[in-house]
């Protein structure tokens, strides 16, 4: 493998849909209320795409510097673990997705605002220096968040709420309510899931130096927590459109229910390993039921 698909490896390019998901369904409830700029979209949906890079490589290093990537590992292995890539190597990747950022990010604003020097742009640059910070604080530095068990608050706020209402109010220029709260809750309910199967895969590699909620809670309350995080997501969705004017078309997101079942009968009945396949059947999960939630406000609008 060269050092190019090492690179491309570590920037575990799959979880792409689970960070566009939340910015997919702020920017689809904002076109729902308001007129939305097509470079907007876009110009948010890059900038997330690069917050997700960066925070997958720097997960990458720590770990290695951690020493929590070892040969026993239960995950892939990718360009650093697998020794194709070195810490100098890394380091350079990380400094050239922290310029991608900024660059994206204030393009964003930009684009937007029609100028980074308003108070909204100036809050904005503040939440998303504290987003990069956040990516790459989860396992880099001295006391990483990731380790001490606070990886599933990050992921819920930034994945999430951040996610959502963040991409809302670049979109529309406003939060219309504090609905929004409920569909922002939703995806960072599904995206702490997704962290937790991970976490659960890789409880007896991670238990030697590090703290994640799933050690905390042992192997049959994590999973009982998986449950409760899938559950609190649907209730969450549901009751945005209970509080929305009802309307048939906003409840399309209900077909990706079968999706979620198989999801939680597979973490139910699988161990170790056996788990991975229940990650990316909850990313896609999430970013079909994103899509299909925005779009069924849209759809209500302009039929």
């Amino acid at each position: 493998m060269t050092k190019t698909a090492a690179a491309l490896k570590s920037m575990r390019l799959r979880t792409l849909p689970l960070s566009l998901a939340g910015v997919v369904l702020g920017i689809l409830l904002a076109t729902a209320d308001y007129r939305v700029g097509v470079w907007t979209a876009l110009l948010i949906m890059l900038t997330t795409v690069c917050l997700q890079i960066l925070s997958n490589l720097s997960n990458e290093l720590g770990d290695v510097l951690q020493g929590t990537d070892t040969p026993d590992r239960e995950g892939p292995e990718y360009g650093l673990n697998g020794g194709i890539l070195s810490v100098k190597d890394m380091k350079r990747l990380i400094a050239a997705m922290v310029v991608m950022c900024c660059l994206s990010g204030l393009g964003m604003i930009w684009v937007s605002f029609g100028t980074v020097f308003c108070m909204e742009g100036l809050c904005l640059v503040i939440l998303g220096a504290a987003a990069i910070l956040g990516a790459m604080k989860y396992t880099l530095g001295r006391n990483p968040y990731g380790y001490r068990g606070l990886g599933d608050l990050f992921v819920f706020i930034f994945f999430g709420l951040v996610s959502v209402m963040g991409a809302y109010f670049v979109a529309a220029h406003t939060i219309s309510s504090w609905y929004l709260l409920l569909p922002a809750s939703a995806i960072g309910f599904f995206s702490m899931g997704v962290l937790n199967v991970n976490n659960i895969r890789d409880m007896k590699t991670d238990a030697a130096n590090r703290m994640t909620v799933a050690i905390r809670l042992g192997e049959r309350n994590a999973r009982i927590y998986q449950t409760v995080l899938i559950v609190l997501g649907w209730a969450a969705m549901c009751a945005y459109c209970l509080c929305r004017f009802p309307d048939p078309w906003h409840w399309l997101f209900v077909i990706t229910l079968p999706l979620y079942i198989i999801h939680l009968r597979g973490v139910w009945t699988r161990s170790g390993r056996a788990l991975d396949p229940m990650l990316p059947l909850l990313v896609m999960s999430t970013a079909a039921f994103s899509l299909l939630a925005g779009l069924g406000f849209i759809i209500y609008l302009w039929r």
